[in-house]
């Protein structure tokens, strides 16, 4: 931790005390957890008071944190050799909608991160809560602080199903009005819930069951090995035919190997 983040750690404690939990970052910034209950006071005072003067928010996002810290890569399982699948297929997402697995009731599950930036005093910092309640995830609104909230939490709202108490205008912006769920929750499909088309004969557009077969995609690893090495002979003779197929004379070909 910097000097420059330590004074506004130090200023963050004296000012909320325990209201709020601060812990810093590898890249330096300061991550403030707190009670929804705070969430409007604190983010308040962090904006109007001149300590602080975090004038713009610069970033709004929700976060599911089922499956937090569950690993589904068991890479002591997977093949040594070839294209191996080391991954639970069953994990978050990976399942049809009929089959899916009931969301487990655990505590803090939605939570609300929102990124600050101070411009009079160059300071940066992040600040966090949950909602109470996972079954219907509400946290008050920050647009009456900060102006730009507003397409933000609607983002929030749209993708994670976290309702925005006091938000003006609550609605969908990035699916259309008749998408069923919220696409980012980690119990959702990756298959999604019904397929969209246009239908030539209805002249409009229909909704369909998913016909796609949920699957498991799984990252290429490219290791620097002898696995990956070209033999030289095999080089050699993808050499040879290049010239081959370009005319050259078996003449010039051994001069060049030689």
């Amino acid at each position: 931790m910097n000097e420059q983040t330590k004074i506004l750690a130090e200023a963050l404690h004296q000012r909320f005390g325990d209201r709020v939990s601060i812990r810093p970052s590898p890249a330096g910034i300061l991550t403030l957890d707190m009670d929804v209950s705070a969430w409007l006071e604190v983010c308040r005072a962090l904006h109007v008071e001149e300590e602080f003067a975090f004038e713009q928010l610069t970033d709004l996002c929700g976060v599911d944190y089922l499956s937090y810290g569950q690993s589904e890569w068991e890479t002591t399982d997977a093949t040594d050799t070839g294209f191996g699948r080391g991954v639970d297929a069953f994990g978050p997402g990976r399942f049809d909608w009929a089959n899916r697995p009931e969301a487990a009731d655990i505590q803090q599950r939605f939570g609300v991160v929102a990124h600050l930036l101070s411009f009079r005093h160059n300071w940066r910092v992040r600040v966090r809560c949950f909602a109470p309640d996972e079954g219907m995830p509400i946290v008050p609104s920050l647009v009456e602080i900060w102006k730009s909230a507003n397409w933000y939490e609607r983002e929030a709202f749209d993708l994670f199903g976290i309702v925005f108490e006091g938000h003006p205008d609550l609605r969908r912006i990035m699916t259309d009005y008749g998408f069923t769920g919220h696409p980012f929750r980690k119990d959702f499909p990756l298959i999604g819930n019904v397929a969209v088309r246009y239908d030539d004969e209805k002249k409009r557009v229909v909704y369909e069951p998913v016909e796609i077969e949920p699957r498991v995609g799984v990252p290429r690893v490219i290791r620097a090995d002898s696995r990956y090495k070209t033999d030289d002979l095999d080089r050699a003779a993808d050499s040879r035919a290049e010239q081959l197929a370009a005319g050259v004379p078996a003449a010039a070909q051994e001069d060049d190997d030689g």
